[in-house]
């Protein structure tokens, strides 16, 4: 069964970005720039830049959201780079998930014209022929300390850098020793080319970062061609500039970085390769989740450790775990949008992102049977051969959408805590000698149960009363307190259902520096044999329903099959966790 059915989108919250853009767009900033080939560009260019070295998780798809929501909302374009200048950490494999990924989440990159796909890794000889330019301005040299000497001569926030004893070399002597460096006569780490700004600024990005390096790896998409790489700093803002990027947003931790991105950019306008207006850098608040680590390192951890079932484990925060959990792309979205976009970090709470999820399943998702702890009930005086129809709505706000129908027979499927031999106070579910209502079937009334040797309760009996059918005139002579659902035993559908829940017990699991592993809650997935409602053995990868009393479940897109199902619990009807703290 299909789930089309939409939620209404999320109106766009007013932010500084938006201020930023609004402003932009009234002056005709970037109105009359244009193309290769003279024609006019849109006023409004962000992108997506993520490094192909791993998996996206909840907090790209903040940027995600942020950058190709821009571009469509002020009729602009959102360019997918990837900055794959890394080649040790770099694989083909993340490339292909990273696209997966974003479309999933619903945008494109394809303006109906073009395709606005980059790789940093196309821009190498345009970077090399940038580099070459620096040294012979004066503006980079090649170093050959040691990365130790380099460190130790750096300095810390209250010491000045050293400069370099290399700091001083002609640009002719850097830049054959740059051409050599290209041509592989030396082995990682003996040169390094570096920008000369200034070894004594209060921001250490400044003094004299490196720009190119030698590494003898194996690129993804280049080969063997290069073994100098030039890094992320220095091929951020060029790759934003070629791109002609006008708001080149990022997280904070880029905040102080800002600096060389400008330096980096003048002194190539003042070499003739870019035009005024440059791109700018802005810088927002990056999302912080309770209960979940964002760490690619630990994350990689968690799936070599085999703590979780690889990086699609639907207690990931991965974006395709969450998908493979049952999250919606809109649910995403809307979430991303509620939270909205600052410039002061902040913690949300794990509970907003479930409280928006449910807020989208609940119009869209159609109602079905489970029980998932299945005990017998067996209704003595029911005819042993006889089956009979109920119906129920398949959702019961939108009644257009129709019914769907399940017999119901003598013996059925109940959950086990909706029986007790001894009830509790307020308890109004099956104890013997009282009355409950089978959702949608006949009111029933406990007579007696069945024990084994050990003492566990294997099968409950009960007495109908054929004239409470629901939906009929009798129905309304029966007032019971008690309301529980059920299937038919000899028609329902055995399923594997997963109950996943979170994967960290505490709301900040690796805060201050602790083993995060120490957090992880045990209770993060249960596996039960579940009795599902008839019709569900057809149900395919990533349909999704509510299971009365149960929550949202979505059929696993990896692992169930047409005629044996399998379900992921996506988040339960309620939250069961108290908001956390800090």
């Amino acid at each position: 069964m299909s789930n089309d059915n939409k939620s209404p989108a999320a109106a766009p919250a007013s932010n500084f970005l938006r201020g930023i853009i609004e402003s932009d767009l009234a002056t005709g900033r970037h109105a009359s720039r244009t193309d290769a080939n003279g024609n006019p560009l849109p006023q409004v260019i962000t992108r997506f830049p993520p490094e192909p070295n791993g998996y996206l998780h909840i907090g790209h798809a903040k940027s995600i959201c942020l950058n190709f929501g821009l571009a469509r909302d002020y009729q602009g374009q959102c360019h997918l780079r990837f900055d794959d200048t890394n080649p040790a950490k770099e694989e083909q494999e993340y490339v292909d998930t990273i696209i997966d990924s974003v479309h999933w989440l619903g945008f494109d990159w394809n303006d109906g014209k073009n395709q606005h796909l980059y790789y940093a890794s196309d821009y190498f000889p345009m970077l090399y022929a940038m580099a070459e330019y620096l040294i012979g301005a004066g503006h980079a040299y090649v170093d050959s300390q040691t990365a130790e000497q380099m460190v130790a001569a750096r300095g810390d926030f209250n010491t000045p850098g050293r400069d370099s004893p290399f700091r001083t070399r002609t640009p002719e002597e850097s830049l054959a020793l740059f051409r050599r460096m290209r041509a592989g006569e030396f082995g990682d780490g003996e040169h390094v080319l570096r920008a000369k700004i200034d070894m004594a600024s209060p921001n250490m990005n400044l003094r004299d970062p490196a720009i190119f390096r030698i590494r003898h790896a194996h690129h993804h998409r280049t080969g063997d061609q290069w073994c100098i790489y030039p890094m992320y700093d220095y091929t951020h803002p060029i790759s934003d500039a070629l791109e002609n990027i006008t708001h080149s947003i990022c997280t904070l931790e880029f905040q102080d970085h800002r600096p060389f991105y400008d330096w980096v950019l003048e002194r190539l306008a003042e070499g003739g390769f870019f035009k005024k207006p440059l791109p700018h850098q802005y810088e927002f608040a990056r999302l912080n989740l309770t209960y979940a680590i964002t760490s690619k390192r630990k994350l990689l951890q968690l799936v070599e450790e085999k703590i979780v079932d690889g990086w699609d484990d639907p207690r990931m925060p991965t974006i395709v775990g969450i998908r493979r959990r049952g999250y919606t792309p809109e649910s995403i979205q809307m979430f991303c949008e509620r939270i909205g976009v600052t410039k002061s970090d902040s913690w949300i709470d794990m509970s907003t992102l479930e409280g928006v999820l449910r807020e989208d399943l609940d119009p869209k998702a159609p109602r079905s049977a489970a029980v998932l702890r299945p005990l017998k009930l067996i209704i003595d005086n029911f005819p042993e051969t006889l089956v009979t129809e109920c119906s129920a709505p398949v959702h019961p706000h939108f009644p257009e959408r129709g019914v769907r129908r399940f017999p119901i027979s003598r013996e059925l499927w109940i959950e086990e805590d909706d029986f007790m031999e001894q009830p509790a106070k307020g308890y109004f579910r099956l104890y013997p000698g009282n009355k409950v209502r089978l959702r949608y079937g006949y009111v029933v009334e406990c007579t007696g149960f069945d024990k084994d040797e050990t003492g566990r309760v294997t099968a409950v009996h009960c007495q109908y009363f054929p004239d409470s059918k629901s939906g009929t005139e009798g129905s309304a002579n029966y007032k019971v307190k008690g309301n529980i659902h059920w299937v038919s035993a000899a028609h329902a559908v055995q399923a594997e259902v997963r109950l996943y829940d979170r994967l960290f017990a505490d709301p900040h699991p690796d805060a201050g520096g602790r083993d995060f592993k120490q957090a992880l809650n045990p209770a993060s997935m249960e596996v039960v044999q579940a009795w599902l409602e008839p019709g569900l053995e057809r149900a395919q990868a990533e349909d999704r329903y509510q299971f009365e009393r149960h929550g949202y479940f979505v059929a696993d897109r990896k692992d169930s099959k047409p005629g044996k199902p399998v379900f992921n619990r996506i988040v339960t009807l309620k939250d069961s966790w108290a908001p956390a703290k800090g």
